[in-house]
């Protein structure tokens, strides 16, 4: 049989659930983007997503994906062999560092155990140690959606400044943004990187760089090639309303819609009801008796949980069988831990329900897989949720 009643189940941390509200906006028939119609759209959008990022700060848009947008802040912001200071938290802090070899910077990188956020002492550390200042830029990554970690942005743009070092700070809150605390101006960072998939409940296509004053002007002299990424020419048509190349405009309706919903809500609402329900996940996966990647409570995701697997039980094998049994996708480990962890995303348009039509899935998958756990996980999470309405 391959028909399967009801809707599927899109646990993952990211493409997340997309609302009617923005699929209905996103439906709209697409315009002129040399016209009046969307330079009034455009004029929107780009006001309504500073908010998100709690900046006053110009933010760009590109349609692409994270990946466009990372590379974006490094060419606009670095010259050829520059180095940039990277921090392991897991597999997109990876990738990144990757990227930075390949567009050809020099990143040095502090390793980590993909269980912990970023260390804030270990960077100042290695600022202090580089009295020449040949670190350009320091990148990491808020919310690491390989491993369910947050790091402390704050403690990181503190760091910097008591290394008296003047690195350019770049983070990556692509899962992060609209779903965990972020704040752009406030903690100091110079350019923050986004996308559209995550905490603001649009399809993938759309990447975001907030570019503060610092990067701005880095970005006058930078000397790496740039031309589709090249935020001075961008900014420069965005002042008016006008895109240089031809933009995403049904992404772009989308996001006027998101933008619309999360300032609805309040952003500090949002993230409340993501640590919510990042709190009974935390609980249920304590009663299986299993355990959570992340070791400090301190960084808990509110987007995600990453659960280990008992010794000898592939996560892989498991999420087959939810898959097959109760057609419901859970995010797989990626990496070092493929194989070893999956994931549960609580992000985005979501509620209490969903979650524990989550949760129940996850341990009915667990008792049919023969993984095993103690009964009674989704009851907790009931508990808490019902204790904490």
């Amino acid at each position: 049989m391959t028909y399967k009643s009801g809707p599927h189940f899109l646990q993952i941390p990211g493409p997340s659930h997309v609302p009617g509200r923005i699929l209905h906006a996103i439906g709209q028939p697409t315009i002129d983007h040399r016209g009046p119609e969307f330079q009034k759209l455009a004029n929107e959008v780009l006001a309504k997503v500073k908010p998100v990022f709690k900046t006053e700060c110009p933010v760009v848009i590109f349609p692409s994906s994270g990946t466009g947008a990372w590379e974006a802040a490094l060419v606009n912001t670095m010259s050829p062999g520059d180095r940039v200071l990277m921090f392991e938290t897991g597999q997109f802090s990876t990738l990144w560092s990757e990227l930075a070899t390949r567009v050809g910077l020099k990143p040095e990188v502090i390793p980590g155990d993909w269980r912990h956020g970023v260390d804030a002492a270990a960077i100042e550390e290695r600022l202090k140690a580089d009295k020449a200042h040949e670190i350009k830029g320091v990148c990491v990554v808020h919310n690491e959606t390989s491993t369910g970690v947050t790091s402390n942005i704050q403690a990181v743009r503190k760091a910097i400044d008591a290394a008296k070092h003047p690195a350019l700070l770049l983070v990556d809150s692509i899962s992060g943004l609209g779903s965990a605390d972020y704040r752009h101006d406030e903690w100091g960072a110079d350019v923050t990187i986004s996308g559209s998939q995550k905490g603001l409940m649009l399809p993938p296509g759309l990447s975001f760089n907030a570019v503060g004053p610092k990067a701005l002007k880095a970005s006058e002299t930078a000397t790496t090639n740039r031309s589709y990424w090249d935020w001075q020419h961008q900014i420069g048509m965005n002042r008016d309303g006008w895109f240089p190349y031809t933009p995403a405009t049904n992404l772009l309706y989308g996001l006027k819609e998101a933008c619309d919903m999360i300032m609805e809500e309040g952003l500090e609402n949002v993230f409340a009801r993501h640590e919510r329900w990042a709190e009974a996940t935390r609980r249920a996966v304590k009663t299986w008796g299993l355990e959570v990647l992340c070791q400090n409570a301190d960084e808990y995701s509110p987007v995600l949980t990453a659960v280990l697997m008992p010794e000898g039980h592939d996560a892989d094998k498991y999420r087959e069988v939810v898959l097959d049994k109760f057609d419901m996708s859970l995010g797989s480990g990626l990496g070092k831990v493929k194989g070893k962890v999956f994931r549960i995303g609580h992000l985005g348009y979501f509620n209490d329900l969903m979650l524990m039509g989550t949760l129940s899935g996850v341990e009915m998958g667990l008792a049919v897989a023969g993984v095993p756990h103690n009964k009674g996980g989704a009851q907790a999470a009931m508990d808490y949720l019902t204790g904490n309405a």
